[in-house]
């Protein structure tokens, strides 16, 4: 049974409509990108499997229906977000920041801090730092260890190379891909980036216009004409 099953999502803000039924699979113990351009609901459709937009259409989680959860019922229930825009405390600094995301999980406190730790060490070497001045892959570190703070069944990740530089793209990589292979933690992950995504994912679904265009492994995209005419120039 797949950990989580959208079906026919659609999204709104106001009477716009920004997500038009859109049903994917994932499967336990499995990365998922979503790739998409810049306004294709990439966003949107995590903000909503959280339970942070008006929706239509069924959201599953371990089998239960979700949609109608408020995104702190989600975090409880073994959902983590790493938004893009971080929403950190800048005037707090990186522990403290993580221990905000420790409340729905405070018996594994320690657990959880030296996995984060683990993964990034500068984390560790700059605890009391606030973050607000730190660089933004030290912030997008900061971002994806609070989500790691609730001991999330799935975690779920936006655009974490937005802004960063190759070296630190290799670096959220390399923890991402540490992450499902030592833990068995299922990971969704929204990109622009497609290469960063596709030496990640399992299988892959390509947003465009709030709908779902293609999907299969990294394999079999790269030999679809459309995805090599509007993410690879050729």
């Amino acid at each position: 049974m797949a950990l989580l099953e959208v079906s026919n999502l659609e999204a709104f803000y106001g009477k716009a409509r920004a997500l038009h039924g859109v049903s994917m699979d994932v499967e336990p113990g499995t990365i998922v990108g979503i790739i998409g351009p810049n306004g294709a609901g990439k966003s949107t459709l995590l903000d909503s499997i959280m339970g942070m937009t008006t929706t239509t259409g069924t959201v599953r989680f371990d089998g239960a229906d979700i949609s109608s959860r408020t995104p702190a019922q989600n975090v409880k229930a073994g959902i983590g977000y790493a938004p893009e825009r971080g929403n950190l405390f800048p005037f707090m600094g990186v522990k403290e920041n993580l221990l905000v995301g420790a409340y729905t999980s405070r018996d594994k406190v320690d657990e959880n801090l030296r996995l984060v730790f683990d993964l990034f060490p500068v984390l560790e070497q700059r605890q009391a730092q606030e973050t607000g001045t730190q660089s933004g892959g030290e912030r997008q570190m900061v971002s994806l260890g609070r989500a790691l703070m609730t001991s999330p069944a799935l975690l779920l990740v936006d655009e974490p190379t937005i802004g960063l530089s190759p070296k630190v793209c290799l670096d959220i990589a390399a923890a991402l891909r540490r992450l499902n292979e030592q833990t068995g933690l299922t990971i969704i992950i929204t990109e622009q980036n497609v290469n960063f995504t596709m030496s990640l994912a399992q299988h892959i679904y390509v947003l465009e216009t709030g709908e779902i265009r293609l999907s299969g492994t990294a394999e079999e995209l790269k030999g679809e004409d459309h995805i090599k005419e509007a993410y690879f120039g050729s």
